[in-house]
């Protein structure tokens, strides 16, 4: 008898009710994520928010690795538990806990290595260069706990407790906006105090979960493991679209910033800056939903109920759409409130976020069907297509809209790149799950 609290009939409120805890975790993450730029842009200077941005890639290789390895992992953890393999399910846990943690150590080691080529291969420009070192040099002494909370966030749904994933990610978000003040403000640490709060709220919730596992009382626990390439492998493969997804961030952060920079220079880097930070946190609704549904998606899967699995896509797909109406609405026109969070609204930086936010915020009636569309393909272990559809939409749509667009309308087009972006990625997603999601569900 499977006695996983993932084994039962699911309606839209039961849904809703499961995902609740994730999408709040991700949503109150992204808005500790903006206080930090916030706290950065009023306390500090725009050069010091601008360099925050060119850093960020950094952050995106590091997410991206540990969301591959969860995201990835998550899929064939559950597939495990929802076929009876419970030890299995434990020990591959456990190997990918090891694995994000020895990844972790690897990009602290690197950053060390390679500081300045890192720096300065981002783009930063000499005016922008000591802010960028100040932060960097703070931040990826982190980067291991960023690892293990980016695995931790994802696998405590599996594990059955949602809502201590949402406690965790609730301590270390408050305690990085308490602390950064505290080393921002009274310390006067600058841009590094800001990268020293976030450190802190990574160890918060990478700490607490090492402490959850190694208690051995719940779904999930630590136990003894064996290398086991292929779950690796398969865990790599299944997540490539998330790490495809970060990496293209990465990538396309770069070009943001790139463009920026010989259109308006460091003030326009602030902007995008501006720009990214809101877009993630606006976008954190859908990354949690589909979070927090991905378990329930790869359980019915393992066990084979092929109704349940249509019930709970059908029912995702127009929480999705109705949100996706409401996000826009909320950012076409509440955007200039929100940059006024940051900046003053006479400034320069505010002139062109807010112009640029005009266009921006149309990318939201698309980007939540795409978002979801990727986590499901993942969530059946169809990484390829899941991997096809993140490098569309984040990397092959949108890096060639930065940088075709600029050069037929200058500025215009590079906030246009997103919106087309993502439009062009929602009729690839709608094809994908006509397709691919028929004969998924049809095993």
């Amino acid at each position: 008898m499977n006695n996983s609290p993932l084994d039962r009939e699911w309606s839209l409120p039961a849904l809703l009710s499961f995902a609740l805890p994730t999408m709040a975790m991700m949503l109150f993450m992204g808005c500790y994520t903006v206080v930090d730029t916030i706290f950065v842009a009023r306390f500090v200077d725009a050069d010091a928010l601008a360099a925050i941005n060119i850093v960020c890639p950094v952050v995106n290789v590091t997410v991206g690795l540990g969301t591959m390895l969860a995201t990835g992992g998550n899929a064939i953890v559950s597939r495990k538990l929802g076929a009876g393999e419970k030890l299995e399910a434990k020990a591959d846990f456990t190997l990918l806990v090891i694995a994000a943690a020895v990844v972790g150590v690897l990009l602290l080691g690197g950053g060390s290595l390679w500081k300045e080529e890192i720096l300065l291969a981002l783009g930063a420009s000499p005016q922008l260069f000591p802010h960028c070192e100040e932060y960097f040099s703070f931040l990826m002494w982190f980067l291991p706990a960023n690892m293990l909370q980016t695995l931790f966030s994802n696998l405590l749904v599996t594990a059955g407790r949602p809502g201590l994933g949402l406690g965790l990610s609730l301590a270390g978000g408050i305690a990085n906006i308490i602390l950064d003040y505290i080393f921002i403000v009274p310390c006067g640490l600058g841009v590094g105090g800001a990268a020293l709060g976030t450190g802190c709220g990574y160890l918060i919730p990478a700490a607490a979960g090492i402490l959850f596992f190694f208690r051995g009382k719940g779904t999930l626990s630590f136990v003894r493991c064996r290398w086991n390439g292929r779950v690796l492998w398969e865990s790599c493969l299944n997540g490539s679209s998330e790490m495809v997804g970060q990496l293209a961030s990465a990538v396309t952060t770069l070009l943001f910033n790139l463009s920026m920079m010989k259109l308006t220079g460091e003030k326009g880097v602030a902007a995008i800056t501006i720009l990214i930070y809101t877009q993630f946190l606006l976008n954190t609704l859908y990354i949690g939903f589909s979070m927090g549904v991905a378990p329930i998606l790869g359980f019915q899967y393992g066990s084979g109920n092929i109704r349940r699995q249509r019930r709970v896509l059908r029912d995702c797909l127009g929480f999705v759409a109705v949100v996706s109406l409401l996000v826009f609405a909320g950012a076409r026109w509440g955007g200039p409130y929100i940059i006024q969070l940051f900046v003053p609204d006479l400034s320069e930086v505010y002139r062109l976020a807010a112009g640029g936010f005009s266009v921006f915020s149309y990318s939201f009636l698309f980007c939540g069907a795409n978002i979801f569309a990727s986590a499901f393909f993942t969530a059946l272990s169809n990484g390829k297509v899941s991997a096809f559809l993140s490098f569309l939409r984040t990397m092959g749509f949108l890096s060639g809209g930065i940088i075709l667009l600029p050069r037929i309308w200058g500025i215009n087009g590079l906030w246009l790149a997103v919106p087309m972006a993502e439009g062009a990625a929602f009729c690839v997603s709608c094809g994908c799950l006509l397709l691919y999601g028929r004969r998924s569900l049809a095993i």
